[in-house]
């Protein structure tokens, strides 16, 4: 016999969840695809939601995560802070699957990001202006709401949507 789904579909509840989880991120763990190995990679990266580009990071070309992002732009995201109480499975998080848009060098709207991204995160002018970093846009496919013990639920891209 099939056991009905344990995951829910969306509602107006799960979707401003998923929302503050996201606007109260200050960073996140980023999964990619190793490009020469095919193995999964994990990184934490610093992570805002921009009122204009959305889910959003600063990475260095440095990073071995760039360079898989360029390769293979799939990729997960999990934000969402454990409390100081309780049981850490039964605090929100959500896994965010997207794809790294990386903005250019020269788009316009590179200024505005620089901006809000530094009022956000004043410590990022030691090296926000170096040439390797990038900021890429985090763009939703599809995203994994767990709010706490048996409130799980499905988002898509639509859900993501302004």
């Amino acid at each position: 016999m099939k056991r009905p789904d344990p995951v829910a579909p969306s509602d107006d509840a799960s979707r401003a969840l998923a929302w503050q989880l996201l606007s109260d991120a200050g960073h996140a763990a980023l999964s990619w695809t190793d490009p020469e190995t095919l193995t999964p990679g994990i990184s934490r990266v610093a992570f805002a939601l921009d009122p204009e580009a959305g889910p959003l990071t600063l990475i260095s070309g440095l990073a071995p995560h760039t360079a898989a992002l360029r390769a293979q732009p799939a990729c997960a995201l999990m934000v969402g802070e454990v409390g100081d109480k309780g049981d850490p499975m039964t605090h929100p998080r959500l896994m965010l699957r997207a794809l790294a848009d990386f903005v250019p060098a020269d788009d316009p709207r590179r200024a505005a990001l620089r901006a809000r991204w530094l009022a956000r995160n004043p410590k990022a002018t030691v090296y926000i202006d170096l040439p390797d970093f990038s900021f890429v846009r985090l763009v939703p496919q599809s995203a994994l709401l767990n709010g706490g013990f048996a409130r799980a639920f499905r988002l898509s891209a639509a859900d993501f949507e302004a």
